[in-house]
């Protein structure tokens, strides 16, 4: 992996976060366009020497200043509300994977093969291979197929964490005694990285969270290596 592709986040490799990603872009345009719109206004003001001191009303201009912001508010509440819904919507899971966190790694277990189950510990420094990400490179990835709707189910066996991966739009707490659950979809292979978001102790930055998204053919044959 180049050099300079370690300074940046990765891009979005599920529908959710390319929504979410395109709800962020519309989010600032609509901010600029309204911090433009008074920045106008106010310096016009300022700068304008016409006063009327005998105008105590204008119904008009009032009604309107209460009418485009109220728009624009519901411009804004409609995209979000339909994201919120479809990313904690699970329609048809091809597959149902249980995380459980710990302190400090994750543990998984493939809830349709009982036969595979593993801990993801992060790799010391000493051990990374060129073009590794640091804190971030685990010893067993989370194996996953891609272009299927996986559901995970996330727990805890100590204190809260945090199941995060940011380029699947995937953030979700751990929490013990409790089953939460999200839907994932990747489009396409590759390795996506993610950490434990929570403040769970003093090593909770340390429990990364990587996973591999293979073709659904590959996917059975590294099933099949567990057997």
């Amino acid at each position: 992996m180049p050099k300079w592709s370690q300074m940046v986040m990765q891009d979005s490799v599920s529908p959710s976060m390319s929504y979410i990603s395109s709800f962020h872009d519309y989010m600032i345009l609509t901010m600029m366009l309204v911090l433009s719109v008074i920045g106008y206004v106010l310096i016009s003001l300022m700068s304008s020497g016409f006063t009327d001191r005998y105008i105590l009303e204008a119904q008009e201009v009032e009604t309107v200043w209460t009418i485009i912001p109220a728009i624009i508010l519901i411009a804004m509440a409609v995209p979000s509300i339909q994201i919120l819904y479809m990313v904690d919507e699970v329609v048809d899971p091809k597959l149902t994977i249980k995380s459980i966190g710990h302190q400090w790694y994750w543990s998984y277990q493939y809830g349709d093969f009982p036969f595979i189950t593993f801990d993801s510990y992060m790799l010391p420094t000493d051990e990374l291979e060129m073009y590794d990400y640091r804190l971030l490179e685990v010893d067993n990835r989370l194996v996953l197929p891609m272009k299927q709707e996986v559901r995970m189910v996330i727990s805890s066996a100590d204190v809260i964490h945090s199941w995060t991966v940011p380029s699947l739009g995937v953030k979700l707490d751990a929490v013990p005694g409790r089953l939460n659950q999200v839907s994932m979809y990747m489009m396409k292979p590759g390795v996506y990285y993610g950490q434990c978001s929570e403040i769970c102790g003093v090593n909770h930055s340390f429990m990364p969270i990587c996973i591999e998204s293979i073709s659904s053919a590959d996917f059975i044959l590294w099933v099949k290596t567990y057997l």
